[in-house]
């Protein structure tokens, strides 16, 4: 373990203090808990960061073209093919 030095503010103090007596544990467990249950948490999107994605999502799924499969793999095939057919090794 490392031994580090914080600045809290009273009420801070306070309520570390509340919650280590009234759960038996070090103050430090306690602090150790809250920044892995923070940690957990910051990893999940806000309400508001959710609800911009979702508009961005119902904004360009209406753009994706509506084409059948196989015109979509022709395209790759004639983009592969001259992705083969250029550089260095074919002299462009």
């Amino acid at each position: 373990m490392v031994k580090v030095t914080f600045t809290l503010d009273d009420e801070t103090v306070a309520t570390l203090r509340r919650s280590a007596t009234r759960l038996g544990k070090p103050q430090s467990a306690i602090v150790r808990e809250a920044i892995a249950d923070h940690a957990a948490r910051i990893g999940k999107l806000s309400e508001a960061e959710r609800r911009a994605r979702l508009k961005t999502f119902d904004e360009l799924v209406p753009r994706i073209p509506l084409r059948a499969g196989r015109t979509a793999d022709d395209e790759l095939r004639a983009i592969r093919r001259a992705r083969r057919g250029s550089g260095r090794r074919h002299g462009g």
